[in-house]
C-alpha cells in the first residue's frame, strides 16, 4: 500500500517542478543581458528564410520536435558522441529534420553581442516564431529564460513523437501527456499548412491499406489518392516529396482545414482529427479564409503554451557554447 501511495506524489512533484520552471519563464527575460536578443535572431533567421521560404516550415517542425522530447531544452540539437548512444537528431522521425544550419548561425550572431548568455533553446523557440512570422504567420511574445538539457537519446524521440499514423485517441493522449489539450492538437496539427512531407510518411494510405491488396484508405477523397499515386508510385518511394497542404504549402493560412473537411488530409494523424468532436468541431469553424485571424490567435496561444513544455530554468541545465555540444 506504501508502494503505491509513493507513486502517484512523486510524478506530482515532477509535474509541480515542471510547472514551476515554466512560471519562471518570462517575455523580455535578456533585456538586460542582451538587450538587442530578438532583433538579431530576427536579421539573422530572414537572410537565410528569404532566400528558402522551405526552411520556415522545417525550423517550426524542430521546435515541435524538441518540445515533444525531455522539454523543450534544446536537445534535439545535439550530436551524437557514441555510435552506441545515438541523440534525438539521429533518431528515424528526426533524420529529415532541417535547418540546423540557421540555428547555428543564429547562435553565432548571438554569441558575438552577448557572450554566453542565450540558452540554445530560447534561440529555436524565437527562430521558430520569426520563422512562421517571416512567411506571413502569426507572431507571438516568446517567454524566455530556458536552459539547455545536457541529455540526448535516439529512443526517447521515438517514445514521446506522435507518428503520422496515430489515430486521434492516441494522438490526444500523446498531447495530453505534455499538458497539451485536444484544442492544443488540432491547433498545432494547423502548422501543417506548410511543409512538405516524404512519399514513405503517407504511403501505408495509398496501397494494400491495413494488409488488403490494391486497397488505398477509404477515408481519403478518390481523387486525392489518384493524385498522390502519380506522385509516390511503389514500391516504398521514400525520396518524392509533395506539399502537406497542396497548393498552398508555403502560405500561413487556414487552408489545411478546408483540405481537411474535403478529406484530403495527407497523413492518418490528420484525417482522424475529423473524429472527435472538440477537433473536428474547430476543423469545419475554420475552413473558410474569414476565420484566419482566429487561427492566428489560437496558434499563437498554442504556441507559447507548447514553449512551456518541461522546461529547465536552473541545474542541471547550462547555455551551450555550441548548440550542438554540451558543454
Amino acid at each position: 500500500m506504501k508502494t503505491k501511495s509513493v507513486v502517484p506524489s512523486f510524478l506530482s512533484v515532477i509535474i509541480l517542478l515542471q510547472l514551476a520552471n515554466a512560471q519562471n519563464l518570462s517575455v523580455g527575460y535578456y533585456s538586460k543581458s542582451c538587450p538587442n536578443l530578438e532583433s538579431i535572431v530576427e536579421k539573422t533567421t530572414a537572410r537565410f528564410v528569404s532566400s528558402a521560404k522551405s526552411l520556415a516550415p522545417a525550423l517550426l517542425r524542430m521546435h515541435f520536435h524538441d518540445c515533444f522530447v525531455r522539454g523543450c531544452d534544446g536537445s534535439v540539437l545535439i550530436n551524437t558522441r557514441s555510435k552506441n548512444d545515438p541523440a534525438e537528431k539521429d533518431s528515424l522521425p528526426n533524420q529529415s529534420l532541417r535547418g540546423f544550419k540557421v540555428i547555428d548561425a543564429v547562435k553565432s550572431d548571438v554569441e558575438k553581442a552577448c557572450r554566453n548568455k542565450v540558452s540554445c533553446a530560447d534561440i529555436l523557440a524565437l527562430v521558430a516564431r520569426d520563422a512562421v512570422k517571416l512567411i506571413g504567420g502569426p507572431s507571438w511574445p516568446v517567454p524566455l529564460g530556458r536552459k539547455d538539457g545536457r541529455i540526448s537519446r535516439a529512443n526517447e524521440s521515438l517514445a514521446n513523437l506522435p507518428p503520422p499514423f496515430f489515430n486521434v485517441t492516441q494522438l490526444i493522449a500523446s498531447f495530453a501527456s505534455k499538458n497539451l489539450t485536444a484544442k492544443d492538437l488540432v491547433i498545432l496539427s494547423g502548422g501543417h499548412t506548410i511543409g512538405i512531407s516524404h512519399c514513405s510518411s503517407f504511403s501505408s494510405r495509398l496501397y494494400n491499406f491495413n494488409g488488403q491488396v490494391n486497397s488505398s484508405d477509404p477515408s481519403m477523397d478518390p481523387k486525392y489518392v489518384a493524385a498522390l499515386k502519380k506522385k509516390c508510385p511503389p514500391p516504398g518511394n521514400t525520396t518524392n516529396i509533395v506539399d502537406m497542404d497542396p497548393g498552398s504549402g508555403l502560405d500561413f493560412d487556414t487552408n489545411y482545414y478546408k483540405i481537411l473537411a474535403q478529406r484530403r488530409g495527407l497523413f492518418q494523424s490528420d484525417a482522424t482529427l475529423l473524429q472527435n468532436s472538440v477537433t473536428n468541431a474547430y476543423i469545419q469553424q475554420h475552413v473558410n479564409a474569414a476565420a484566419e485571424s482566429s487561427f492566428f490567435k489560437d496558434f499563437a496561444d498554442s504556441m507559447v503554451k507548447m514553449g512551456k513544455i518541461g522546461v529547465l530554468t536552473g541545474p542541471p541545465g547550462e547555455i551551450r557554447k555550441i548548440c550542438s555540444k554540451i558543454n
